[in-house]
């Protein structure tokens, strides 16, 4: 792959749709319908989402939902070949930055207990485990972490 000089982050659009439910389907058990997406971008006035391209592809994107001073992420995928790069971690960076400038001045997310690579990403943003949904993953019946951080004005 390219070096990360060559990763452009930008909002999502229409056109990105296919390539990010792709993503989606590589990424989860249970994957978001394409619809969703679609309506995330045209009826969701508090939805946000950014990808991540290289050399043309849609290589990561990150969706997130802000309502008064608060963002949710939603989804948050990097395909498989380009993982252990970091590029989640930039994603992510965009995301609080892009939040902050929105009005939100805290980020939740949920994430898998054994999803051990992202809840360490997340630490390393300054996110901490505030709570806990009990079998909040319909694919294996898994709890999720609810994790928040407060965002600042980088």
């Amino acid at each position: 792959m390219s070096e990360q000089t060559d990763l452009v982050f930008r909002l999502m659009a229409l056109e990105d749709v296919d390539a990010v439910w792709e993503l989606e389907r590589l990424a989860f058990p249970t994957p978001w319908p394409r619809d969703a997406f679609v309506n995330e971008l045209t009826i969701n006035p508090n939805a946000r989402y950014v990808v991540a391209v290289r050399d043309g592809q849609v290589i990561a994107y990150c969706g997130m939902w802000i309502v008064l001073d608060e963002a949710h992420i939603t989804n948050v995928a990097v395909h498989p070949a380009c993982r252990g790069q970091k590029i989640g971690e930039r994603l992510m960076r965009q995301m609080m930055g892009l939040a902050y400038l929105y009005g939100a001045r805290g980020m939740t997310l949920e994430v898998r207990p054994s999803n051990t690579v992202a809840r360490n990403m997340y630490a390393k943003l300054g996110f901490t485990e505030q709570g806990r949904r009990k079998r909040y993953y319909s694919d294996n019946d898994e709890d999720a972490l609810i994790m928040w951080v407060t965002l600042h004005e980088e």
